[in-house]
């Protein structure tokens, strides 16, 4: 059996929150993510926490990315990292939020932090995608055999 050395990208996951039914930020991201070379499994939106959690387990992602723009992703985000980081497999996964996270449409400070507290290693509630295109640049690459 001959095995082929070499690296590839992290793959990155992309999901909507589970009441989140709008799809254009998704597509957005994909194709971003993609333009920047990176292998893209989108889940869409209105996505449930389980499966999620399964596709995670299944592609093995170097980073997941989950996108609100309903006003819900305080509350949907800080119930899916939970669930996300009780999995020992996704204890050193890079996951990311961003989006409309309240439907009051002000920045509060208080929610990235309990967000980041929960486990996000970071929250995009700021649009900033510079520093979003810094993070996924830094993703390791991973050897295939």
């Amino acid at each position: 059996m001959n095995s082929t050395h070499g690296t590839h990208s992290p793959t990155v996951l992309i999901t909507g929150t589970s009441s989140d039914a709008h799809t254009w930020n998704l597509v957005y991201l994909q194709l971003l993510l993609e333009e920047w070379g990176r292998r893209v499994v989108n889940l869409g939106p209105c996505a449930p926490d389980e499966l999620v959690l399964a596709s995670a387990l299944e592609h093995d992602p170097g980073l997941i990315v989950v996108s609100s723009v309903n006003g819900h992703g305080f509350h949907d985000g800080l119930r899916l990292i939970r669930v996300l980081r009780s999995h020992p497999r996704l204890a050193a996964t890079t996951i990311v939020i961003g989006g409309k996270l309240g439907v009051d449409g002000l920045r509060n400070v208080g929610q990235v932090r309990r967000l980041t507290e929960a486990g996000y290693d970071r929250v995009f509630d700021d649009g900033d995608m510079a520093d979003f295109r810094a993070l996924v640049s830094r993703l390791p690459a991973r050897a295939v055999s």
